[in-house]
């Protein structure tokens, strides 16, 4: 069953080459979606997959009555080209697949809550020009981080299932911003002893440290994505209600100078920032531009 679901993946897969979808079996209506909105958003930059690979790792499966249910992992890579650069675009995704007689009959990929409903309203926002002063930060101790545990996780601390902002505040602590505020969870950034601060895990609390510490953790905010460095923050609020509920790294930039970033929960590498081709991904989506201060 494992070399089946490869074939039907990379089959799948294999439609995106040249940026020509073609309907090349049994997709449903949000593979489909996301599969176009993937080629247009590869066209508008000028860029196009010339090569796609998946392996698939069964993780679980049952069977109820002709119907045999697979849960699955899939590593997904692709080749980009963009005018002269070529560079591999990677993710993993956690899928179930439905079987009917040995037949798909659909195959989804669950889905994600980029972020926990915690309440995050509650930062003590006078508290933060209280911390330490700004330390140095190196960019690329944050990158390496980044590409080294982009699809695995640090068993030096804790794992969410709702990874996004913990990884990043690991990348930027890997690059050396120190933790603060210890142990107030409303003050400072922070994981210790198996607890936390809310900017430390929750993307929303996270954009308003962000915006508001005055030493420490420095970030300014840009008007542009261009205006990013390798290992700056972008924030998401997918449907633009003011909430935000993604956080990505720049490890970086395309032909163009636009970023390309890592990010967990869906874990992905080397992603184009804008999330288009992304399950969240809505047309009211906003973003916010991060450059961490240095020194």
């Amino acid at each position: 069953m494992k070399k089946k679901i490869e074939e039907l993946m990379n089959k799948r897969l294999h439609s995106l080459v040249g940026n020509h979808h073609r309907h090349t079996g049994k997709l449903n209506s949000i593979d489909e979606k996301l599969l176009q909105q993937k080629i247009a958003m590869n066209q508008k930059r000028a860029a196009e997959i010339v090569k796609s690979h998946a392996s698939v790792q069964i993780v679980g499966q049952k069977r109820v009555n002709n119907f045999h249910y697979i849960d699955y992992n899939a590593h997904i890579q692709y080749v980009v080209k963009q005018n002269d650069k070529i560079y591999v675009e990677e993710s993993f995704e956690e899928r179930i697949a439905m079987f009917e007689n040995g037949d798909l009959i659909n195959d989804d990929e669950k889905k994600y809550v980029e972020e926990d409903s915690t309440d995050d309203q509650v930062l003590d926002r006078k508290k933060l020009e209280n911390e330490p002063l700004g330390v140095s930060y190196n960019r690329l101790d944050a990158v390496k981080y980044a590409e080294r545990w982009w699809n695995s996780f640090n068993p030096k601390y804790k794992k969410f299932e709702n990874d996004c902002t913990n990884f990043i505040s690991q990348c930027l602590h890997a690059g050396g911003i120190p933790m603060v505020g210890y142990p107030s969870r409303t003050n400072g950034w922070w994981m210790k002893h198996q607890n936390w601060s809310y900017s430390w895990t929750v993307a929303n609390s996270f954009r308003w440290y962000l915006s508001g510490a005055k030493s420490g953790l420095r970030a300014k905010e840009v008007f542009s994505a261009k205006d990013l460095l390798l290992g700056d923050v972008i924030c998401y609020d997918f449907e633009g209600d003011g909430r935000y509920n993604h956080a990505t790294i720049v490890v970086a930039k395309d032909e163009e100078g636009m970023p390309l970033v890592n990010a967990h929960t869906q874990n992905s590498r080397m992603r184009y920032w804008t999330y288009e081709d992304s399950t969240a991904y809505t047309p009211n989506i906003t973003y916010k531009f991060f450059h961490i201060l240095d020194g």
